[in-house]
């Protein structure tokens, strides 16, 4: 037994170090997502597990109402993005990027905070659920809103004349308010304006006193000069019943679309 080990006046590690230990880390989750139509033809899956990080401060450890609106609008619409360039910003579990990559999508790009935690959380949901002749299609990469796009669209196919995105996706992003220019700077520079572009935007108002500052992105985005239309909306259990505000509020999820006029070469 070395000195530091005995008891004879030694220095102890417990001597040097006389808070209590951090407590582990939680271990991450998985929720299910089961599909809500009958699967057809050579898209014949079922379900999709999306595993979640334990905890995290960007809210990444919950897969939202918003998400599983969002999974199912898509895939009752494939004709949004079958063939096409998806990208999806602030990806979470990325369980509507996965949809779109399962159904048909032509290049998928996952992005999140560039947090390794996160961004290594998305590829394995990727490894998990996208058949592996197909994941060659999907990119995983870590981004911040309002960057420069150059790195994300430098992944999409070589053939690709505009090397633009056809449609973003976001899901439950809306809530941060002061990123709101930060994610129309994203969307602006990775849509294409010479063929149709799409911006789909789901979420919740997890904060009713704050719904108009939620709101607020659209305004913005209609200054930029994007139509902005409500196409969905869809009632879940809240996700925090214990939460502050009108219940009925909290438990419906929203989908907007944004188009902007095609420019003429």
């Amino acid at each position: 037994m070395s000195s530091i080990d005995s008891d004879d006046g030694g220095l102890a590690l417990d001597d040097m170090f006389t808070e209590p230990p951090r407590p582990p880390s939680p271990e991450p989750t998985v929720a299910t997502y089961t599909r809500e139509r009958e699967a057809s033809g050579d898209k014949d899956w079922k379900k999709i597990d999306i595993r979640l990080v334990g905890s995290h401060p960007l809210w990444g450890h919950y897969l939202w109402n918003a998400s599983r609106a969002f999974a199912s609008y898509l895939d009752d619409h494939p004709e949004l993005y079958h063939g096409r360039n998806v990208l999806e910003l602030g990806a979470g579990g990325a369980l509507p990027g996965i949809v779109a990559a399962k159904n048909g999508a032509k290049c998928v790009v996952l992005t999140d905070y560039p947090d390794q935690a996160l961004v290594d959380n998305i590829t394995h949901n990727v490894d998990l659920n996208v058949d592996e002749c197909d994941q060659s299609r999907v990119c995983v990469k870590g981004y911040i809103w309002g960057h420069p796009i150059e790195p994300l669209l430098e992944v999409l196919p070589e053939n690709d004349e505009s090397r633009s995105f056809d449609l973003v996706i976001m899901s439950d992003l809306v809530f941060n308010h002061s990123q709101h220019d930060a994610m129309l700077n994203s969307c602006d520079a990775a849509l294409s304006r010479r063929k149709p572009a799409v911006v789909l935007c789901f979420f919740t108002h997890h904060r009713p006193h704050l719904a108009e500052r939620d709101m607020d992105f659209f305004i913005k985005a209609r200054q930029r000069g994007w139509h902005c239309e409500e196409i969905l909306t869809r009632k879940y259990p809240p996700m925090f019943p214990e939460d502050p505000g009108e219940e009925e509020v909290r438990a419906t999820v929203h989908g907007w679309s944004l188009t902007r006029p095609i420019e003429m070469p």
